[in-house]
């Protein structure tokens, strides 16, 4: 009943969830089998050429890999499942090289585009928020999820914010960052201090012009 009334009262304090796009993390498996080097290339071959293919048909919007590894995608979509079967084709997901997370989507700055060529790789600091809301109360979830959406308000007004959004009920959300992060200020997050929030801090390179940005 708990977890019921938890999952409502978040919905209600970041307003009627309406996807508008589908997140894929592909997140580095540092226990993934070690492949003869042709079998590897053969692989992320057909990876790319499957992401060239889902671009041209209008499915993929953005794409670009971690430092470190792994990566991440951004489809024009409104179902999960949908996507998830697009992905069955892909050479690398079919060979278990990634562990892969899909998540609905709601930008609210940055609205993800399909550039044209030529494409101009940059990177941006990525930060992700993850929730933790075990072990607080409803009413101290629906507060401090407010208060974060405060401070991400706060956050675009210094100017270098390439990109803000939420996944669906309480699965977190994203920001992007061109130029440095300052983990003090994303640790001053409300919710981040009060531990209903963890962060994860990665360098992304993708297609400058990705979110509309110049």
């Amino acid at each position: 009943m708990k977890s019921i009334l938890l999952t409502i009262i978040i919905l209600s304090a970041r307003c009627v969830f309406a996807q508008s796009h589908v997140l894929v993390f592909l997140h580095h498996r540092s226990d993934k089998a070690e492949l003869p080097k042709d079998q590897g290339e053969k692989i992320m071959s057909g990876h790319m050429a499957n992401m060239q293919k889902m671009a041209k048909e209008g499915k993929l919007l953005v794409a670009g890999p971690f430092e470190g590894g792994g990566g991440l995608f951004i489809f024009n979509a409104l179902s999960v499942d949908e996507v998830s079967l697009w992905l069955n084709d892909d050479p690398g997901v079919q060979a278990n090289r990634w562990n892969v997370e899909l998540l609905p989507y709601r930008w609210r700055t940055g609205q993800p585009r399909l550039v044209p060529e030529p494409i101009e790789m940059t990177h941006y600091n990525f930060v992700r928020f993850i929730p933790t809301p075990a072990k607080f109360n409803i009413h101290e979830v629906a507060e401090l999820f407010k208060k974060h959406d405060d401070y991400m308000k706060e956050i675009q007004k210094a100017g270098n914010v390439i990109a803000e959004g939420v996944f669906g009920d309480s699965a977190g959300g994203i920001l992007v960052i061109n130029g440095d992060v300052n983990r003090t200020v994303m640790e001053s997050d409300p919710a981040v201090h009060e531990g209903l929030l963890a962060i994860e801090i990665k360098q992304w390179f993708v297609a400058r012009g990705a979110f509309g940005e110049k």
